[in-house]
């Protein structure tokens, strides 16, 4: 068995080396991960939902224009897998009430211009104009120029509720005319009006919508000792009313060969709104004005192909989709696919858009970040390096030198202990230099103290006899020490010794 040393046992070199380190890779990512995360949630915490399957639509009486526009509204709307339920009504002022009940199921309706009151607009917003409702006015007697002149007779204005009713209305208060006076308004339209018209019981009837077809207009304007009004102050009128358009029908619309109107009558109409509440989605506002641009853009009497849908707003802001579709058309993706992949891929966007803004610059940050972090983990140990090396260059005593030791020992441990990239040997091969180069340091002023302390031993047994030896001397008779005996002092004390073989060093 070999006699103990007393010295310490060398440290093992455990240290592993890995391809990745994967725990430095995670805290240099995760931060990243986290921040993506949140604005995934921030992002489908705000994304549109998936537009709904299915939709209703408040459109008139059975059988009007604008319930057989709604019926080719339905199947428009089915080729893209939406369900479009169509609810009969009384006209625009029903439709316009059941879009501004909050209880109601009503999603969008067609709403004549001229019937909203102010409040009754908010929440609501217009996808465009879809068609032009000319009002006709028919009546027996001599020529009338001015609305005035209906004054104290029989008007028939359209039912209670109608849109007709309320323009009528509207037209013959601005000449004086309102309900109670002398003139009798009755309330009838359609073919009821113009029937009653003809037989003698009304003396003017006032036709809109579908009351107002060229077929119906033809027909009055044949009957003999009835009139088709002409608005002469057509200009006056769409200025004192905004929503109001001036129209012309045209010579010879009725019968060519006649020429039967012999000359161009001028008409007013307001313009008929597809109106929607404001939490319609944005797709199916696409799908509407689509389906509207196929149903009502065709040409007629009174109306140019393409002239509708239109973004001419009047009683209800156009809706910023609505005003985009107008400018630019359906979107790129709805160009391109198919509605329902159109919509998810619309929604996917909202949230790989903000996760490559995010993750695109934060990617590139990774590799720095766990560079910084695992080279941290061998420049952390530098500080303590020299702090040691500064110690070792300064005085200490015994004690002090044992503690650094113990210190740089602990550091090595730690050192070796390391778990490390491949990619970063190197640097830990260098710290481990660095950690022997303060080892050698500490050894070399440890070995130099030990040698000032065995000359400090040395001095001391040399000093013991040659003392003794002078006591003597000085008891006899004391004598000062000559010049050779000084120079033969300070060479011997070159070679550690002693003129007479005493081990005296000077000092």
């Amino acid at each position: 068995m070999k006699p103990a040393t007393g010295r310490k046992r060398p440290p093992r070199l455990v240290a592993r080396f890995v391809a990745i380190s994967w725990r430095d890779l995670a805290v240099s990512f995760g931060p990243i991960l986290l921040i993506a995360a949140v604005a995934v949630w921030v992002a489908v915490r705000l994304i549109q939902p998936a537009p709904p399957s299915t939709l209703t639509i408040s459109a008139g009486p059975e059988g009007s224009t604008f319930w057989n526009a709604a019926q080719k509204y339905k199947t428009i709307l089915a080729r893209n897998r939406i369900t479009l339920n169509v609810l009969a009504s009384e006209g625009s002022l029903q439709n316009l009430k059941r879009l501004s009940d909050p209880k109601s199921d009503v999603d969008v309706g067609f709403v004549q211009d001229g019937v909203a009151p102010g409040p009754a607009s908010e929440g609501l917003m217009s996808l465009g104009s879809v068609a032009y409702v000319p009002l006709a006015i028919f009546y027996h007697g001599p020529t009338v120029t001015r609305l005035s002149e209906f004054k104290g007779q029989r008007l028939a204005v359209g039912a209670e509720g109608s849109g007709t009713r309320e323009l009528a209305l509207a037209l013959l208060k601005a000449n004086g005319i309102e309900p109670g006076g002398a003139t009798k308004l009755l309330p009838l339209s359609g073919d009821d009006a113009a029937a009653a018209l003809i037989s003698g019981k009304v003396d003017a009837a006032f036709l809109a919508g579908d009351s107002a077809q060229p077929a119906v207009m033809g027909k009055l304007y044949r009957t003999p000792n009835v009139q088709f009004y002409d608005f002469t102050q057509a200009d006056a009128y769409t200025r004192r009313f905004p929503y109001l358009t001036q129209l012309e029908m045209p010579m010879g619309a009725f019968d060519l060969g006649k020429n039967l109107p012999s000359a161009p009558i001028h008409m007013v109409a307001p313009t008929a709104e597809l109106v929607a509440r404001d939490s319609l989605h944005p797709a199916l506002s696409d799908l509407l004005i689509e389906a509207a641009r196929e149903v009502h853009g065709k040409a007629n009497i009174l109306q140019r192909a393409g002239e509708f849908p239109a973004p001419l707003a009047h009683d209800f802001p156009i809706s910023d989709d609505a005003a985009r579709y107008y400018k630019s058309g359906k979107s790129f993706l709805y160009r391109v696919l198919p509605f329902w992949l159109a919509s998810l891929a619309d929604r996917l966007l909202v949230v790989v858009v903000p996760l490559i803004v995010l993750l695109v610059p934060a990617l590139r940050l990774v590799p720095s970040l766990y560079a910084w972090r695992v080279k941290s983990r061998i420049y952390r140990w530098y500080g303590a390096l020299i702090a040691i090396e500064r110690s070792a260059l300064s005085e200490h005593s015994a004690t002090e030198r044992a503690s650094l030791i113990e210190r740089l020992d602990a550091i090595e441990e730690s050192v070796n202990g390391l778990k490390m990239p491949l990619a970063y040997a190197d640097q830990f091969y260098v710290l481990r230099e660095h950690i022997g180069f303060v080892r050698q340091r500490l050894t070399q002023a440890r070995e130099a103290q030990r040698d000032d302390t065995n000359d400090d031993a040395n001095d001391e047994s040399g000093d013991a006899p040659g003392t003794q030896t002078g006591a003597a001397d000085d008891a006899t008779a004391p004598k000062a020490p000559s010049a050779a005996d000084n120079t033969a002092a300070n060479e011997a004390a070159e070679i550690g010794e002693t003129p007479g073989g005493a081990g005296r060093k000077p000092y």
